[in-house]
């Protein structure tokens, strides 16, 4: 069978360096080309958990710090039941749940609130706001105006909560510490 590349002897010495850098650049592009890149794939975890867990703390801050009765007046209003409770309870699910994921503490047990708050919030606000949640409504001397935002940016949160608990913490978290440390009894088993 004849060989589809030319033979070592008609190649010159440029195009056998040509031939080597295609080569140098398709091992490159195979390597840092395609996903996953080659690193532990557990570091994934860290910047979905920076983001997700510093967006959910930011925006339980927020509501604090302008007063939880803004938020809870705005839960009445638009006609969720034991709005108090609720108001506080999304609050501390937010600042708790975002601090746990920060850690990479308990990450499913923190996502279940997290998630129910985001689907109250998708099913109470956003989703007669359609899926996009930037709309650029105008631009003047001012800056931009945007619309009322959709359901696209909960849905974000959803996935990185999901993604999380289907593949962890990661290796600089609570969770991933508590994975490595030999259970207590193990030692003990093994010296008997």
């Amino acid at each position: 069978m004849k060989s589809l590349l030319p033979s070592a002897t008609s190649l010159s010495a440029d195009s056998i360096e040509d031939e080597m850098a295609g080569i140098g650049f398709t091992s490159l592009l195979v390597r840092f080309g395609m996903a996953p890149l080659p690193v532990d794939t557990g570091w994934f975890a860290l910047p979905l958990r920076l983001v997700v867990g510093f967006g959910f703390v930011q925006h339980g801050y927020a509501k604090l710090s302008r007063g939880p009765d803004g938020f809870i007046a705005i839960l009445h209003a638009i006609g969720v039941p034991f709005a108090d409770l609720l108001g506080w309870a999304a609050i501390i699910v937010e600042i708790v749940g975002g601090l746990l994921i920060l850690a990479g503490a308990l990450v499913p047990i923190a996502a279940v609130p997290m998630i129910a708050v985001l689907l109250v919030a998708i099913f109470t606000v956003h989703l007669p706001n359609g899926f996009s949640s930037i709309k650029l409504m105008s631009y003047d001397t001012s800056g931009a105006h945007f619309g009322q935002p959709g359901y696209e940016t909960d849905l974000l949160y959803i996935a990185g909560l999901l993604a999380l608990c289907l593949g962890g913490a990661g290796p600089l978290s609570v969770d991933g510490y508590l994975k490595r440390r030999p259970a207590k009894g193990a030692n003990e088993h093994e010296r008997i």
